[in-house]
């Protein structure tokens, strides 16, 4: 909480320096406006309870699970938005609960669909066509990257509050372009959900982070995973789909 008075005291100072940008300036307005929007987070963990929806059964769960799954997805990211209402922006320990069995869960249930779906390459499933094998390999393949670019988002420099709080406990694990150029980007910018998910786009699609440096072990060994998961996926895929042709 004292962490908090004092970015929203200094956010103040601030305004009071240029105050046409915001002629209603005070602590409490100010800290409001600290922290990134939840709504893209939100928008990519339902869309990841809805692409399992497309996905045949023969690569799911059971129709029990399909949909206690969305159901358990919407009732943990509704109570992260009660939690922390408005901005991302509080730090509590049971919110990164919250926040990781979210994740943890869609990770589960990634995981098993690209099992199902490799496997059923290796032993020569049956296909209906090769557009049905495509599709469902693109569903598996985005998911994928939904669901690492959300655990690059919670786990750097202590997640999405942590860095809207300049805490500095947890030290960061990504080093991004903007950060080098504040005279460009401003002095109060920092990652936010969409960083993470341009860069597990580009590590599923390049297999490299690009501009991004993994600066710590787990960033390093986690790009390393989501590149050899896309890699077999789309090579897979791919083969088999030429095959059934």
């Amino acid at each position: 909480m004292h962490l908090r008075r004092c970015i929203a005291i200094e956010m103040h100072k601030r305004r009071k320096q240029h105050p046409k940008v915001n002629p209603v300036n005070s602590p409490v307005r100010d800290f409001e406006l600290v922290g990134e929007r939840r709504w893209p987070m939100a928008l990519a963990v339902v869309s990841t309870g809805g692409l399992f929806f497309a996905i045949p059964e023969e690569f799911r769960l059971s129709n029990i699970w399909h949909y206690f799954y969305l159901l358990l997805l919407l009732v943990l990211l509704l109570t992260l938005i009660i939690g922390d209402p408005g901005r991302i922006n509080r730090e509590s320990p049971w919110l990164r609960i919250a926040t990781g069995s979210m994740l943890g869960l869609i990770t589960v249930v990634t995981a098993v669909s690209a099992f199902r779906l490799i496997y059923g390459i290796l032993t020569q499933a049956q296909f209906d066509t090769p557009a049905q094998l495509l599709f469902v390999g693109a569903i598996v393949w985005v998911t994928n990257i939904m669901a690492f670019a959300l655990w690059y988002w919670h786990l750097d420099s202590g997640g999405p509050a942590a860095r809207a709080l300049r805490d500095v406990r947890t030290q960061p694990a990504f080093r991004f372009p903007e950060q080098g150029i504040p005279e460009i980007v401003g002095p109060d910018w920092y990652p936010q959900f969409f960083d993470y998910l341009a860069l597990s786009f580009n590590v599923a699609t390049s297999f490299s982070p690009t501009d991004i440096a993994a600066i710590r072990h787990w960033s390093k060994l986690s790009m390393i995973a989501e590149s050899a998961i896309s890699l077999s996926l789309v090579g897979l895929v791919l083969a088999r789909a030429v095959n059934v042709l």
